[in-house]
């Protein structure tokens, strides 16, 4: 059943996005782990068209908060607004109050507003004056950072970074999928794209729970964990992924697996998500940064050198 459902998520979402296949499944990946997603790439590549069209084919409620300079928390927290009539403070939900936020250039947003956001993250909770407002699950953050512009910016701090279960690069479309785009918007006659709606209500919430359902085996535990412990031991690394980073990668190795069309993970589905899963945990030293060695290829040097379990 979830195998049929997971395509006709697919299909849905294809209905307004043209192609980037390999990035659409890492994010298909991370909701279904019931991760938050840091998109990490240039203006105009669709982030925001495929945060919208998943929560539609998923039949959950968005919002997109834009994060700017002047933001304060209780801009996307909500506040608590004075009844004249009855002399008391009733609470007001800001846009956060959704199953799917698309938090855009989410490093222009001074840290108050992303210490707030990160509770909302971790603990899927918000605290306004005295009181504290549960969010409805599923609650799944997609934030966007463009990786070249600083100016303006406040740098995400390694704490809010690691809860982000993966890292995921759009990319540009290929000349075809380009051509496609534009015949695309040449036949709608508008901007938006219809997506639509496959899942009935709570289905999404079974599908992440059958993840949870998905075998990781003794053996691929072990090679998990050396994964893990080659990026803390490189010596270009000078923080390598923690404990979280482990308990992330099994969570999206069992996802991967379910996207696949199995119900155990196979050595494959380890290495189909690694660098986005464990390469934004990563803190390069200054030189190796300096001639250009970045995380994933950290990432990439651990899968390398680790050998890889026999499956029955």
């Amino acid at each position: 059943m979830n195998s049929g459902l997971i395509e006709k998520v697919r299909t849905a979402v294809h209905s307004a996005v043209v192609g980037r296949d390999e990035a659409l499944d890492q994010i298909l990946v991370g909701i279904l782990a019931d991760g938050h997603l840091l998109l990490e790439d240039l203006p105009g590549l669709g982030k925001t068209l495929i945060a919208k069209s998943f929560a539609h084919a998923l039949g959950l409620s968005f919002q997109r908060i834009q994060f700017t300079s002047d933001l304060l928390p209780h801009d996307i927290l909500g506040s608590e607004i004075l009844d004249v009539a009855h002399g008391t403070f009733s609470f007001r939900p800001g846009p956060i109050f959704a199953n799917v936020i698309l938090a855009d250039e989410i490093n222009r947003a001074p840290p108050k507003v992303q210490s707030a956001l990160l509770e909302a993250m971790q603990e899927y909770q918000v605290t306004s004056e005295r009181m504290t407002h549960r969010l409805d699950r599923p609650f799944l953050v997609l934030a966007t950072q463009n990786p070249l512009e600083l100016e303006g910016t406040y740098p995400l701090p390694e704490a809010q970074i690691d809860r982000f279960l993966l890292r995921v690069s759009v990319g540009y479309p290929t000349p075809e999928e380009e051509r496609e785009i534009l015949r695309r918007r040449g036949e709608q006659r508008q901007e938006a794209a219809v997506v639509p709606t496959v899942l009935a209500p709570g289905e999404f919430l079974r599908m992440q729970r059958a993840v949870e359902e998905v075998e990781l085996g003794p053996s691929m535990e072990g090679y998990l964990v050396e994964i893990v412990r080659a990026t803390r031991a490189d010596p270009r690394a000078e923080v390598g992924a923690s404990p979280r980073g482990s308990l992330g990668l099994a969570r999206a190795a069992r996802a991967q697996a379910l996207v696949r069309g199995r119900d155990f993970v196979l050595p494959d589905d380890v290495k189909a998500i690694a660098g986005p899963a464990l390469a934004h945990r990563i803190t390069v030293r200054p030189e190796p940064w300096i001639r250009g060695t970045r995380g994933i290829d950290i990432v990439r040097s651990a899968l390398e050198h680790t050998p890889v379990p026999k499956i029955r």
